[in-house]
């Protein structure tokens, strides 16, 4: 069985001391209960200790520690001050032979990574679903854990469920239920807490290929199924580039709406919205993107959420290789073009003199979440096809194989990172700091001016079509272009600055805009209506609201509400209805935008 490694990474987001005393492997007993809508039960962990250590740290948060052994003995155990954004430390005492812990537990109705569904929050409508949410600091709300990226532990689980429940886990998962509610899992590579995941309701399974297939509840499994039907190409196509996936299978379970965001790269098992069903398969980009992350994230991971770009930047960059690998370069053209308007929205949002621009952070004494944003995927991604443009494509690729290869396993910081990369470009050091100055990436904010332009083929053809459209005015001139998804997108941000409210009229009588049961238009549409004042929307925009939890949709759409006159009492409102359906993630980004 494979461990950890030690790790003598400072984290601000976490209690622990690894370098004195850390977990290797975790053993889980658990019993979900719906009705009273918690875990309880037994987490015992296997213990590396340096000789002087007389205590190992946990991180908790909302939970209730009943009872505490080492190496099967009761012991005492003290729990810190409560600190925001943080919990508290669970301190257990040891002794020169302490080699395992155990800890009795159980989670509370505050215990933010776990989102407890009522059936009529389903799509089945029958029975309730939880599922949980762990980054990037809420593993230590439904599991006593050292609860840093830099701390990875290998793990098996019995998990006991109502019977006739499915239960998976980010772990080698069953493919049938168990009529008994007794399931099993076993995560034989070491992870960190933050991929530790959970889901269990009234799911069935679909095998795409021979490694992948496709988890959803029954009134959404074929058309997942369809949706996601290019899995294994997508896997191979992954191989192909950078080398053996190493977890096994790979599958993926799409979750209720409530979901807050795209997908989540538990290893073995992605969990992503049901938003990215559109039945024309235009933003499978996402399953490429959580894919990818197997590699960059799970396999090499940041050491902190200081460093979230780590995991971010490398693993935008392997989705749009992906992508071009099976539909071409002008397509993942597209997607970085795209991109690149979401950094450059970022930007004037933060300001580009703003710290939180650079893609080495500083976190501490804030919530982590402040830290994901597009910085970390698009800045980090640029970074990234700015060196791949200095150096050559395959000497990159060359290095990102080495990379991959040489932290497998294992967590990194950004300092390790430019280390490793001025080591591996030495024979082109001139060259890399003439060419893309990396220091400027990490350390300064804003975009360097060494930054790449992109450009993208299609989008030129999009470009032609809205001028034809803004000197007619004439529908007409769109039909039977066939777009995808990414050219509509681009389309309504070219004309949105000279939109008049007739031509919004005129548009959404041609196209439907506002009844899109495409999520990412129906969202790009809804704002450009905020914007104008456009009130068609509204009732359908509150149904949307209502429907969807998806940060990334929900929180710009409250934020332009409560930005107009008499808005935000309007936000307020629909939000009253919308937030039992919101997980916690979602709650406390709308909660600070609406009442602070």
């Amino acid at each position: 069985m494979t461990s950890g490694k030690v790790i003598l990474f400072n984290d601000p987001h976490s209690f622990s001391r690894p370098q004195e005393a850390s977990v290797t492997h975790l053993s889980w007993q658990i019993k979900v209960d719906f009705n009273i809508k918690t875990l309880s039960g037994i987490a015992t962990y296997l213990i590396q200790k340096q000789p002087q250590a007389g205590k190992i740290i946990l991180d908790i948060k909302d939970l209730v520690i009943q009872a505490v052994y080492v190496n099967q003995t009761p012991v005492s155990f003290s729990l810190g001050a409560e600190k925001e954004y943080l919990g508290q430390p669970l301190e257990i005492l040891l002794l020169p032979d302490s080699q395992e812990i155990s800890i009795h537990y159980q989670t509370t109705s505050a215990s933010a990574a776990l989102q407890w569904l009522e059936p009529e929050q389903t799509a089945g409508g029958q029975q309730p679903f939880l599922f949980t949410q762990s980054q990037a600091i809420l593993a230590r709300t439904w599991l006593p854990c050292q609860d840093s990226p830099a701390v990875r532990f290998t793990y098996e689980a019995q998990v006991e469920v109502p019977p006739g429940f499915f239960a998976l886990m980010s772990a080698e998962n069953p493919s049938e239920i168990a009529a008994d509610g007794q399931y099993t899992f076993k995560m034989v590579h070491p992870i960190p807490s933050y991929l530790m995941a959970l889901a269990v309701g009234q799911i069935n399974f679909q095998a795409i290929g021979p490694r992948t297939g496709v988890y959803a509840e029954t009134a959404l499994l074929s058309a997942a199924a369809y949706e996601f039907a290019e899995m294994e190409k997508m896997l191979q196509a992954a191989e192909d580039l950078y080398g053996t996936y190493p977890w096994g299978r790979y599958d993926v379970l799409v979750l209720p709406p409530s979901f807050p965001f795209g997908g989540m790269e538990n290893p073995c098992l992605t969990f992503a919205t049901p938003t990215i069903i559109t039945g024309d398969r235009s933003l499978t980009s996402l399953v490429a993107h959580e894919l990818a992350h197997s590699w960059s994230g799970n396999l090499v991971t940041n050491a902190t959420w200081n460093d979230f770009w780590l995991n971010e930047g490398f693993t935008v960059y392997f989705e749009r290789r992906i992508m071009e690998y099976l539909y071409g370069s002008e397509y993942a053209d597209m997607l970085k073009v795209l991109g690149y308007q979401d950094l450059m929205k970022t930007m004037d949002e933060l300001g580009v003199t703003n710290p939180d621009t650079c893609l080495k952070l500083n976190l501490e004494n804030r919530d982590p979440d402040e830290g994901l944003t597009e910085i970390a995927y698009e800045k980090g991604n640029l970074f990234l096809l700015t060196i791949e443009k200095a150096v050559g494509r395959a000497r990159f690729d060359a290095f990102i194989q080495d990379y991959f290869q040489t932290y497998s396993f294992r967590s990194n910081t950004t300092e390790n990172f430019l280390n490793y990369l001025q080591a591996f470009f030495a024979p082109e050091k001139e060259l890399v700091e003439q060419k893309v100055k990396p220091k400027k990436w990490l350390y300064e904010p804003g975009l360097p001016l060494t930054a790449i332009s992109l450009s993208s083929s299609r989008f030129t053809l999009v470009e032609d079509k809205a001028q034809e459209w803004q000197s007619t005015k004439d529908a007409s001139v769109l039909n039977h272009l066939n777009w995808t998804t990414h050219e509509w997108l681009y389309f309504l941000q070219l004309i949105q600055a000279s939109l008049q409210e007739a031509d919004m009229v005129h548009l959404d009588k041609v196209f439907y805009f506002t009844h899109s049961n495409n999520a990412e238009i129906a969202a790009a549409w809804f704002e450009m209506a905020l914007k104008k004042g456009y009130k068609p929307i509204e009732e359908t925009l509150e149904k949307f609201l209502l429907g969807v939890g998806r940060r990334k949709f929900v929180l710009p759409l409250y934020k332009l509400m409560a930005d107009k006159p008499s808005g935000k009492n309007w936000a307020k409102g629909i939000y009253e209805k919308a937030r039992p359906n919101y997980h916690a993630v979602t709650r406390q980004s709308v909660d600070k935008l609406l009442f602070t």
